[in-house]
């Protein structure tokens, strides 16, 4: 009995090892989209009342959590069914998120700025119907993490099978890839809401820091100072990074999925031209959802 324990104890061991080292290729392999993703989470987590901050930001990461015990088991079994509909899927989902990124860029260049009554009316609106506003942003967050997410485990999923060849492993090929890419999809939220929530509540962190000096010009103040000052900053600079994100992301989905587009201008470097792709799919998607609006008068909400 005491040997057969130490036996399974042993298999444990040699699985934890194999899990480590594919798990090591698959952060490895997701990082850039990781970067993307605290990016655009960050973007999308912010904007919202001091006290709906955290709040807010567990419900995304709730749905998030959500999004990937529906997207693990459901990717292992397209890959087992028709592996070819990974790509179909994944390339919709590039062109929800060049929409999303594009969307940004159009508002940001011709939106006209509100005025007097216009100003004071739609904070009125913000006001009276916060509820509703609130679980607008936290539904297109949750969209925009499943589309992103989807992404990372079938990247992870990708590195896993790799790993797993060059390891010559013992274990069913399967189990080591589910335990790697539940592993990666795990870090993937707690890792980039964690940071997310440091980063909403900088300023929080500020003013304790502020409280907690004895002077006016102290370490501790001038800490805190920078701190509430840097916010803004950061929040600002989030937005144009998460909307260069969203392209850069639907870019390469594009390029990595589509033979034509991959071995278009093979010579060209790969950053501007995943931004490219994302903008003139983004630019389609934005013409056709007008096209409609005008034609049905429906408002295309995402």
């Amino acid at each position: 009995m005491a040997s057969g324990f130490f036996a399974i104890l042993d298999d444990i061991a040699a699985l934890m090892d194999d899990v480590a080292v594919t798990s090591k290729i698959a952060t490895q392999k997701t990082a850039g989209i990781l970067g993307d993703d605290l990016a655009v989470n960050a973007e999308k987590a912010t904007g919202f009342l001091s006290s709906r901050e955290v709040p807010v930001l567990m419900k995304i990461m709730k749905g998030s959590f959500i999004n990937k015990l529906i997207i693990v088991p459901f990717v292992f079994l397209l890959e087992w069914l028709y592996s070819p509909a990974i790509k179909f899927i994944l390339i919709i989902g590039g062109f929800y998120l060049a929409f999303e990124g594009v969307e940004k860029i159009v508002e940001f260049l011709f939106h006209r700025e509100k005025k007097g009554a216009e100003v004071i009316e739609e904070a009125t609106e913000v006001n009276e119907d916060g509820e509703a506003v609130e679980k607008a942003k936290v539904k297109s967050a949750i969209t925009t993490d499943f589309i992103l997410s989807l992404e990372i485990v079938i990247i992870a999923l990708a590195a896993a099978k790799d790993g797993y060849e060059a390891l010559k492993s013992q274990f069913n090929p399967f189990l080591v890839e589910v335990v790697t890419v539940s592993i990666v999809a795990i870090i993937a939220t707690v890792g980039v809401y964690g940071i997310v929530a440091l980063i909403v509540r900088m300023d929080d962190a500020g003013y304790k820091l502020i409280k907690k000096s004895k002077s006016e010009n102290g370490l501790l103040a001038k800490m805190g100072n920078l701190l509430i000052k840097a916010l803004p900053l950061v929040i600002k600079a989030l937005g144009v990074i998460g909307t260069l994100a969203l392209l850069l992301v639907s870019g390469g989905i594009f390029d990595h999925n589509i033979d034509y587009l991959h071995h278009f201008l093979p010579n060209f470097p790969e950053t501007p031209k995943h931004f490219v792709y994302g903008i003139v799919a983004g630019l389609i998607v934005v013409l056709l959802v007008t096209a409609y609006k005008k034609m049905f008068g429906k408002k295309v909400s995402h």
